[in-house]
């Protein structure tokens, strides 16, 4: 990944989290996203947007991937606006349980530290 792309990844992480929080109202986004990641194609064409849903349930988890499909057009367009750049990449949004599973991850260490105590 170019230094620029790396660049343009990490303002977008935030522009976005700012505009998702106050702009977009789908009632599928109301559990807690969290952008995770951006990654920016070196032709600075396409934007992945990793992001984590704590949601109770898998379904849920998967209606907020297409409310934010669905938004994709929107929120392209408000970056247009808030930033300047010649063209802003299409966003792409894809899961990423790496939040989740860390979490996993320590709850099983705090379980294994507190069952060798005893």
């Amino acid at each position: 990944m170019s230094r620029r792309a790396y660049r343009l990844g990490a303002l977008f992480r935030q522009e976005l989290a700012q505009l998702m929080a106050r702009e977009l109202k789908d009632p599928r986004l109301a559990q807690l996203i969290t952008i995770t990641k951006v990654e920016v194609t070196s032709d600075l064409q396409y934007a992945r947007v990793y992001v984590s849903v704590l949601a109770p349930a898998e379904g849920d988890k998967k209606a907020a991937l297409e409310a934010l499909q669905g938004a994709s057009t929107y929120l392209r367009h408000l970056l247009g606006q808030r930033l300047v750049i010649k063209r802003v990449p299409v966003l792409q949004f894809y899961l990423d349980d790496s939040l989740e599973r860390g979490d996993r991850l320590l709850r099983l260490i705090d379980q294994i530290s507190r069952e060798s105590r005893s």
